[in-house]
């Protein structure tokens, strides 16, 4: 390893740091967890950006990943695995990969025992995320290209299911794939969006968790 590579690497590492303190100190109220927080410090994430954008990496907002898309703001990620309280071992399933950044936070919680299945709608993006993940190093994350809003039946139930684009609705498809007692976020909503906590029970329940801003989900069951 040369020393500008070391160097590189040692800049990335400090950055890191500084964006978890920083999440820490500003979201409080237990919004993000202790166990996020040091997932996300575990996250290249510098590695699922472009190229262009690679000094803003660490910085608390979303970036452009083509294709109009976004690689959410580091502080979304985090309220978003926290309200799931992912434990080690769970089956994750994620809707709308982007760059794969969401999937490897939620690698690092479900650990190599668990496994995370990515559904990405544009390809280019799949590939993008594929090759991100694999030069991270994470080898229990499945990403597939195709419709979100039908889940990935072939591998449910799941533990926990969480979805990055703004729906209509909860899509049917998504709760038959859930476990009974699994959780899901979703951000619902065209043009003021909320984010949600859904629960399955014997009944479904959801909670609010806040406004977002996220892009629209595109589908069967989406927009």
């Amino acid at each position: 390893m040369t020393d500008t590579i070391r160097l590189a690497d040692a800049n990335f590492e400090r950055l890191r740091a500084r964006l978890v303190s920083q999440l820490r100190r500003q979201i409080g109220g237990g919004h993000i967890s202790e166990q996020v927080l040091a997932a996300m410090r575990n996250v290249p994430r510098h590695l699922f950006v472009r190229e262009s954008d690679i000094s803003n990496a660490y910085e608390d907002y979303p970036l452009s990943i083509g294709h109009g898309q976004t690689i959410s703001a580091p502080h979304m990620v985090g309220i978003m695995c926290s309200l799931l309280g992912i434990e080690k071992g769970m089956k994750i399933l994620e809707i709308g990969g982007g760059s794969g950044y969401h999937a490897a936070v939620l690698a690092e919680l479900t650990g190599p025992g668990g496994t995370v299945y990515s559904i990405e709608r544009i390809t280019e993006l799949a590939e993008f995320a594929r090759q991100n993940l694999t030069d991270a190093g994470y080898k229990n994350v499945v990403v597939t290209a195709g419709d979100g809003t039908l889940g990935l039946s072939e591998h449910a139930p799941y533990d926990c299911i969480t979805v990055a684009c703004a729906a209509p609705a909860v899509p049917q498809p998504l709760v038959d794939q859930l476990k009974r007692g699994g959780r899901m976020t979703i951000p619902i909503g065209k043009y003021t969006q909320e984010l949600y906590l859904v629960h399955k029970n014997d009944v479904i329940s959801k909670e609010k968790s806040g406004g977002v801003v996220f892009v629209p989900l595109i589908g069967e069951y989406g927009f």
